[in-house]
Parts: structure tokens; sequence; C-alpha cells
């Protein structure tokens, strides 16, 4: 790893180095907090967590034939160097800022209430046309995940994309700290963490932060369809550039009367669902426009395509890489992803939930063929308004074309509500447990059905679309 020297470790983290002097001048190859994953010449950062502290594994990452450790003790007669730190986890950060500002990289940072990973996803596939591409890999978006996805970076690689997640103040702040992005993505400002972030402002504000590490000659990629991203016309004195669906800006209510949003540098017209199985539209930049098969339905992830084309303009595509990108993008599992078996098709959606997504995949549901089902449960951090925001998830539901819905949960509870609200004689269905829950499924559904399965991830819903899918 470039410049990686355990001397030049210690001091980008303030610790002490304990070793031989020959060893200081050794680079490492890789660095993790998994002792399984550790690989000669690694450096292994321990991290204590709630069961588990990752000192006790020092021995034996040595025996591995780890290059060095952080370690927060003094180590007894330990068997290779080491760097005493006060805080392996901050240790780390720094660390992870320190390398990426040595490397020759490009790195795109996204963010966003939701879509963040599938605009990741639509991103890395429409770079990995032009360049060598570094993407993070499931949920290491946080403070713990992004520092591990920097240390993956290697010479070879000419772009990282990087997702930043993100639930209180003062986070972003620090993972953008480490990222330093050249391109900044934000998709919207939606309704989640609501529980430290208080306000749809509040998280505009956290998500912004972002932009104190942006490169020099920077750039803001944001939804301008978004009523409180459009607001943000320049970041850090230059334009931004806004993308969505159609050129003109849109008018939305607002409490103070009618807002006029962004108009788009890149833009969509045409918009067409094609089922299950993905949307078309013709994307505009400038002077240029192509026709594009989105292969993954809704509107929503038109605007991850949009998030994408901005991107790649920046960094030097063409029209013709671009449509390939978007084309070759895949789902990923708990994301949006068709699964289709015993005579089924269930849109496995459960990796997360929030009001907005939930929405989305209403939506994408009601455009199936044969009975359409929603398997909903509890969405998380959602602060006071929790109760509210189910309710109103449930009265989106009844105004579409859905034969049935499902629910476990307490606050799933208030979506059925919502639900008989506005159509009592949509069929709803409550269950105490999720075991029950999937028997009643089981019962219910039959070939042909289309099956929506979504929550919040501590819900454990990949337990029903592990029922639904398994081998009859």
């Amino acid at each position: 790893m470039k410049n990686m020297t355990l001397e030049n470790i210690a001091a980008a983290c303030g610790g002490v180095y304990i070793g031989t002097d020959a060893d200081k001048a050794r680079e490492i190859t890789g660095a993790v907090i998994d002792s399984r994953l550790v690989e000669p010449g690694y450096l292994f950062i321990p991290i204590k967590g709630a069961k588990v502290d990752g000192h006790d594994f020092i021995p034996s990452v040595f025996e591995k034939g780890a290059l060095a450790v952080l370690s927060e003790r003094e180590l007894e007669h330990p068997a290779g160097p080491y760097i005493r730190v006060e805080s392996t986890e901050t240790a780390m950060k720094k660390i992870a800022a320190y390398y990426r500002r040595a490397l020759d990289i490009k790195v795109v940072g996204i963010t966003g209430s939701v879509g963040k990973t599938s605009t990741k996803e639509m991103i890395a596939s429409v770079l990995a046309q032009k360049y060598r591409v570094l993407k993070t890999e499931g949920n290491l978006n946080n403070e713990i995940g992004l520092p591990l996805t920097i240390f993956k970076i290697r010479e070879e690689h000419e772009v990282a994309v990087l997702e930043m997640g993100i639930s209180e103040f003062g986070e972003m702040h620090r993972l953008a700290e480490m990222a330093q992005p050249d391109v900044c993505v934000i998709t919207n400002i939606g309704l989640c963490h609501l529980e430290n972030l208080i306000t749809r402002d509040g998280i505009l504000k956290a998500k912004t932060e972002s932009f104190e590490h942006l490169a020099p000659e920077g750039i803001a990629v944001l939804n301008g369809d978004d009523d409180k991203l459009c607001e943000k016309k320049t970041v850090n004195g230059r334009p931004t550039v806004f993308y969505g669906i159609g050129r003109e800006a849109k008018r939305v209510e607002t409490e103070g009367g009618v807002k006029r949003l962004a108009e788009k540098e890149v833009y969509a017209t045409d918009v067409a669902a094609d089922g299950l199985t993905g949307t078309k539209a013709v994307i505009h930049m400038g002077d240029e426009s192509f026709a594009v098969d989105i292969p993954i339905a809704g509107e929503h992830n038109v605007y991850n395509a949009l998030a994408a084309v901005c991107v790649a303009r920046q960094l030097g595509l063409n029209a013709e890489e671009m449509k390939r990108g978007i084309e070759a993008v895949q789902t990923i599992g708990g994301r949006s992803n068709l699964i289709e078996q015993n005579g089924i098709t269930v849109i496995d959606d459960c990796y997360n939930a929030n009001p907005v997504s939930m929405q989305a995949s209403i939506d994408v549901l009601s455009g199936a063929s044969g009975r359409r089902i929603a398997v909903l449960g509890d969405m998380g951090e959602l602060g006071a308004d929790e109760k509210e925001l189910h309710a109103m998830v449930g009265r989106h539901f009844a105004g579409k074309k859905i034969d049935a819905l499902f629910v476990t949960g307490t606050l799933a509870a208030e979506i059925a509500k919502g639900v008989r609200e506005v159509s009592p004689a949509t069929a709803v269905y409550e269950a105490d447990t999720k075991e029950a829950l999937i028997s009643s499924l089981q019962q219910y559904k039959r070939r042909g059905d289309t099956i929506l399965v979504k929550a919040s991830h501590f819900m454990g819903f990949a337990e029903i679309v592990k029922a639904l899918t398994a081998q009859a």
C-alpha cells in the first residue's frame, strides 16, 4: 500500500511505534479489523465490540503473518511490532484519511436518504466502462466500514465509488474527511434517521457536511427535483450539477406557497415502466441524448441512472459508455431483487426501509401482473412521528391496485390502519409474529402471484424471502 510504512502510519494516527528500526520502514499490504481476514504483511486493527475485544486475537494474527498491529494496551513480548494508540477506532480513521491523501485517484462520494446503494451500483457500473473501479461492498458505509473500503484501494484502481451512510450530526463530516471526494452525489433528502436528525432540514444539514471536504475543484451532483437539495445552487463557490425528470424546474406546494425547484443539466424524458423487469427512458445531457433500457423497475431508478450520467460526464465518459454501463447494472440481494421461484415472483427489498423507499416499492409492485401482494413491516429511526409516517404509507398503498397486504410489527399495524381508513375493502392480514405471517402467507399465495417483501433490516424479513423461495 502506497506510503503505508509503519513509521508513516504511526505519525498519521499520532501513535507510538514499538518495534525494530528495520520493521519501521516496511509497508503494510493490507489493513483489516477481522482477525480471520489477516494475510501476510497486513496491519491488524483490533476493535472493542460489545461482546468481543479484538485485542484478544493479537497473538493469533502474528502467527498468520501480520506485519504489525495497533493496540490500546501495552503488549508483553509481542511477536511483532505494534503501534500504541489511545483509540484504535480513531486511529483507523486517521490512517484511512492519510492513505486517501497519498492516492492519485478520483473519489465519488454518495449519500442521501434513499437509494445510496442502488446509485452506487449504477455509478460503478457506468464508470467501469472506462476505468478500473473500486466500490463499497455490502454495508461498509459507516465510520468502521468506510476506512476498511479505503484500505482496499490499490494503485491499479483509477476511481473509487464510496457510499457514506449516517444517522447523526457530525458523522458525515468524519466520513468525508476520510473519503475526500472529488464528486459528491446526494440522492435526496427523505424521511429517515429522524430520531437524531429531527426534521428534513436537519437531514439536509447533516448530509451536506460532506461539502466541507470536497476537493477544491470538486463538483456536487444533486437531485434537482428534491425540494431541499434544489436550494444548493452552488457548493464551495462552484455551480451545482442538477439532475431530474424533465428539464424545466418543477413546482411544488409548500406551507409558504408554490416553490420552484431547479432546472436540470441532465434530465430524463419519455419515462415508461417495462413491467417488473425495467424502465425505459431518454436521457438528455446538453445537446446529446440517448435512449436507455434501465434493467431495474421504478422511476426512482431513473434518478439513479441520471446521477450516474452526471458523474460520468465529469469523468469524461461518452454517451455510448454511459448507456452500456446503465444497461449492465445488476440488483443486489435485499434491494429490489427479483426472484422467480415456486411459480411466484418475489421482490426482495427487505434490506432496509423508510417511508419514501416503501412508497416507491409499492409503486413498483402495482405494475406487476397477476395478483399483487405486499408483505410490510416496521420502519425504524423515524422519531416522534413514526406512527403517522407508517399510516401515511398505508394511505399511499390504498391508492394502488394491490390485492392484499400482510403486516407484522407494532408500527406496521399503523400501515394496516392507514389502508383501512382509505380502502376498507382491501384484504389486510395482520400477524403477531413473523412465523405466523409466513404461515398465513404460504396458505394464501398461489402460482402467478407477485409478492413484495419490505421492512427495515432489524425486522429480519430475509426469513420471509427465504421461506417463499425455498425449493418446493
